[in-house]
């Protein structure tokens, strides 16, 4: 850990280090301040390395780090949820881990979370095995090394529920991580010319031989389509890359491993997950593929308590795990109750909005300049899709409700489908706004501890929602009615 705390904290300076060597260059005095974006980080990663101990027992962890604002963190053993082993690549040449412990706490930041950094690979995996897989107290065990920790439990096989298909790639232009992936290099090659703008006065790029904007536009868009495209395979390969979900031999925990440059495994105990959430954004959606989600007690909050259970794969492959994973229930593919014409009104009312403000937009900017009317017609042309939208929202706006989960779904352009157990439910929120109250529909929330701590059911009106708190959770809602009026 000498030489991966250094490394880590060189990669979070990585903007400062680059700027002082090249300033450092570039100036007349090269005398050792230059050196001093490098030897901060090292100092400070060899800090944390000196000042940094943790302890297990058979009741408790124990983690004390800093010198000047000393602290020390403690769980319960009992109050594990979840572990994730995690190895960076200096992690893997080194052949140690990171295990990162949750325990349902509210604390926020960095700081507050319990990590034990630096541990062998062998031994973080059985250590993550008997956190989650505790027996009877035992008292702690010693390796060859001095470690503490727990008495590992009797090995057993996992069993193998989906593995990484390399076909799912062509999935990966429809995600997000090329366009994080673009916006990240962008940032990146935007600081490197504001370190390095005097060294580039003299570069010029290659200049294009005159053109109209007719014909380098469409040529830029397709360059563009293929560096984001390329930009996103390689996001799902290094992110999703060795992708395994198994389960144990008991049944006990689901165990996720993925990732080719870091390897992230995460453990999450089966009696900790409190429902499932599947994500279709349209264009995903139009071409069959989807992906599940976990809700889960107890996860970081970073990660918005949600534990991803498969990358983005074929939808049929996807709910086919879910409902194995909700042990056979159709909860994922079940037709849901409709909210109404009255929301389908507000479908129709709100796409339609959505849709004349680029128009409203236009028509203001070509008032002031006539340079704009050429946007007048696109704008206008965009009002063609508010028809296919509001139908397309509606048909993925209801809810289900039988003897364990209570579902939800909504959403077009990011759509999803919640699956939450009925056991989960801990207090229900009726929210309307103004225009809500005017066609009697108010957006009705269970509050849980797993998640996003929320599932939302939009425009249910008055009445159903209140009939589905009392049915979802009996008596919970029933006991604020008023009582009614009593016969003349």
């Amino acid at each position: 850990m000498l030489l991966v705390h250094p490394v880590n904290e060189l990669v979070r300076f990585f903007p400062l280090v680059l700027a002082t060597l090249v300033f450092g260059a570039s100036g007349e005095d090269r005398g050792p301040w230059r050196w001093l974006g490098i030897a901060v980080p090292i100092a400070l990663g060899v800090g944390r390395f000196v000042t940094t101990r943790y302890r297990i027992t058979a009741e408790q962890i124990e983690l004390r780090r800093g010198l000047v604002s000393r602290s020390i963190l403690t769980a319960r053993l009992d109050r594990v949820r979840t572990v994730e082993v995690t190895s960076t690549p200096i992690h893997r040449l080194l052949g140690l881990a990171r295990v990162s412990i949750g325990t349902g706490s509210a604390a926020r930041g960095n700081d507050d979370r319990l990590q034990l950094d630096g541990l062998g690979i062998r031994q973080a995996r059985t250590l993550r095995a008997a956190l989650l897989h505790r027996a009877d107290p035992a008292e702690p065990s010693t390796d060859a090394s001095g470690a503490v920790g727990l008495p590992p439990p009797a090995e057993a096989a996992d069993r193998l529920l989906l593995r990484f298909d390399p076909g799912w790639v062509r999935y990966a232009p429809l995600t997000s991580s090329g366009v994080v992936i673009a916006a990240a290099l962008a940032a990146l090659v935007g600081q490197l010319l504001d370190a390095t703008g005097d060294q580039l006065t003299g570069w010029s790029l290659p200049q294009l031989p005159g053109s109209p904007w007719w014909v380098l536009l469409p040529l830029g868009l397709v360059v563009a389509g293929v560096v984001l495209a390329a930009l996103s395979i390689l996001g799902y390969l290094v992110a999703n890359g060795g992708y395994r979900l198994t389960v144990d031999a008991a049944g006990r925990s689901f165990h996720v491993v993925r990732g080719l440059v870091t390897t992230r495994e995460t453990s999450l105990e089966r009696e900790r997950i409190r429902g499932l959430t599947l994500h279709e954004p349209l264009a995903q959606r139009l071409v069959g593929a989807a992906r599940l989600d976990a809700a889960v007690t107890g996860l970081d909050r970073r990660s918005g308590g949600s534990a991803l259970l498969t990358p983005t794969a074929p939808a049929h492959v996807v709910t086919s795990l879910g409902t194995g994973m909700l042990d056979g229930s159709p909860a994922l593919v079940v037709p849901l109750r409709r909210h109404g014409p009255r929301a389908l009104r507000r479908r129709y009312y709100r796409a339609a909005a959505g849709l004349a403000l680029p128009l409203v937009v236009a028509a203001v900017l070509s008032s002031y300049d006539a340079g704009w009317r050429w946007a007048l017609v696109p704008t206008a042309l965009l009002l063609l899709g508010a028809e296919p939208l509001a139908r397309d929202r509606y048909r993925r706006l209801g809810h289900h409700l039988d003897e364990r989960f209570l579902v939800v779904s909504s959403g077009t352009f990011t759509g999803s489908r919640m699956v939450l157990e009925r056991d989960g439910i801990i207090g229900w929120n009726i929210q309307q706004s103004w225009f809500q109250r005017r066609a009697g529909l108010c957006d009705l929330v269970a509050t849980t501890s797993a998640g996003r701590q929320s599932c939302t059911a939009y425009d249910v009106p008055e009445p159903v929602a209140v009939a589905l708190a009392e049915a979802a959770v009996p008596g919970l809602v029933g006991q604020f009615r008023s009582p009614p009026p009593a016969p003349a």
